[in-house]
């Protein structure tokens, strides 16, 4: 279970809402938001097969209004070792879902396998999913623990029972800040574990 809130976020990460301040274009909104998921060792699925747990990767990053760009080299990281791993490719997979990298993560991402010769066609992004970029005013997306939460919970497990996808591959995202941290200009260390749901056994 996890959730995040528009308005703490806001107050606590970066300027109070009555402060009125301008948001770069690399910002994203994070998501007022919650899911929970009851794991069991029996039922009707769908079922987790896999989990590459990732490690913590730092490229320098310090700007906190473009966390796309200080996480996408952690889900390129995770994705590369679970694949590594596991033996597979993403043709395996109906859909590849990153955690809240936004439109420009999702960008770096599919840049940085690029350059290793593999295509996505089946990637994905909670943050770019959860909004509605031609209507709603987003910037880059959504953001928050509870992004990710409320697409897997309400969307990607709802769409896995109907018969739309088979087999996901989840990849959840966050970064290691705070708010002295980000004003002191240091880099955000940032992380991404990856599970692997299937609607069968």
């Amino acid at each position: 279970m996890t959730s995040s809130h528009f308005c703490s976020a806001e107050r606590q990460y970066r300027t109070p809402l009555e402060y009125g301040g301008q948001r770069t274009p690399t910002a994203q909104w994070t998501v007022t938001g919650a899911g929970c998921v009851i794991l069991s060792r029996e039922g009707p699925g769908p079922y987790i097969t896999h989990v590459t747990t990732g490690k913590i990767v730092d490229k320098g990053i310090q700007d906190a209004n473009n966390m796309g760009a200080a996480m996408a080299p952690a889900a390129y990281d995770t994705i590369q070792a679970h694949f590594r791993d596991t033996g597979r490719r993403p043709s395996d997979y109906d859909l590849i879902v990153t955690g809240d990298l936004g439109s420009l993560g999702k960008e770096i991402l599919l840049d940085l396998f690029h350059r290793d010769g593999i295509e996505f066609k089946n990637l994905e992004d909670c943050g770019v999913l959860i909004y509605d970029a031609q209507t709603q005013d987003v910037h880059c997306g959504g953001s928050g623990c509870g992004c990710s939460a409320a697409v897997l919970t309400g969307f990607l497990l709802n769409g896995m029972k109907q018969g739309r996808w088979r087999r996901l591959l989840f990849c959840g995202t966050g970064a290691l800040l705070s708010p002295t941290s980000t004003l002191q200009g240091e880099s955000i260390p940032s992380i991404c574990h990856a599970v692997a749901i299937s609607t069968e056994q």
